[in-house]
Order: structure tokens, then sequence, then C-alpha cells
């Protein structure tokens, strides 16, 4: 590097010295992971037993073989419940940086307000579900 601000990043950690070399640090580490999983899928591949048979290259190694249609009904009731998890799942990833937010000065009653209008919201979608019966386990 050349110039006249190149010694000045050079004699100034702040300025650019010290700021390649933390990124050195985290692309040795990437490295050392890439190592680390080449020497491991090279180490399972050499120590493994390698036994070929007809019934190893079937599609399903164990269990029933797969005999008729591979369609299958499933009760709409689960998926309902996933996706109320991933709602309130949703909801837990807000609260946790509202409550850092919270805290600090000047952010008190306008982030109690958004929060409580961002509560109603679920507590609308809940209701709904409710009242639809979606949580009743038949």
């Amino acid at each position: 590097m050349q110039g006249p601000w190149a010694t000045a990043l050079a004699a100034d950690p702040a300025l650019g010295g010290g700021y390649f070399h933390a990124y050195a640090a985290v692309g040795l580490l990437a490295v050392v992971g890439a190592l680390f999983l080449a020497v491991a899928f090279t180490a399972n591949r050499l120590l493994r037993p390698a036994i070929w048979s007809p019934e190893k290259l079937l599609s399903y190694e164990c269990g029933v073989d797969p005999v008729g249609e591979g369609w299958a009904h499933t009760q709409v009731r689960y998926y309902i419940y996933a996706f109320l998890y991933v709602i309130f799942a949703v909801d837990a990833i807000y609260l946790f940086p509202w409550a850092t937010v919270f805290a600090a000065a000047g952010y008190g009653m306008g982030t109690l307000v958004e929060m409580f209008i961002f509560l109603g919201f679920l507590a609308v979608g809940l209701l709904y579900a409710w009242k639809k019966g979606v949580l009743e386990w038949t």
C-alpha cells in the first residue's frame, strides 16, 4: 500500500492496522474449520466398513418394504399446532429485544404501547383460533 494515508493506517491500529488483523483471525478459523471437516470426512471414508449387498442398495434399508402408494393422509391439526408454535416463537423473538430497549432511557412508554399493540394482534389471532375450535384436540 502506498500513499500518504497508508502510513497513517499502518501507524494507528484504530485506523486499520488491527482491523484487517481481526478478519485474518476469522479467516484462519474458517480455514481450520474447513480442514477439520475435510479430515473428518476422509477418515470416515477410510475407516468405515464397505460391505455391499442388494438389500443395502434398496430405497429402504430397514423396516417394511414399500408397497402401494406413497400418499398418506395427515391430520391438519398437526400443521395448525405447528403454525401456532411458530407464531408464539416469533412473539418470543420480538419480546427479548423489546425488553432490552424498554430498559433504555427515553424509550419506556413508546415501546410499552407498541408491545401491547403487538401482543393485542397475537391475542386476536389466538382468540380467533380458539373460536374456530382449532385448539380442541379430538
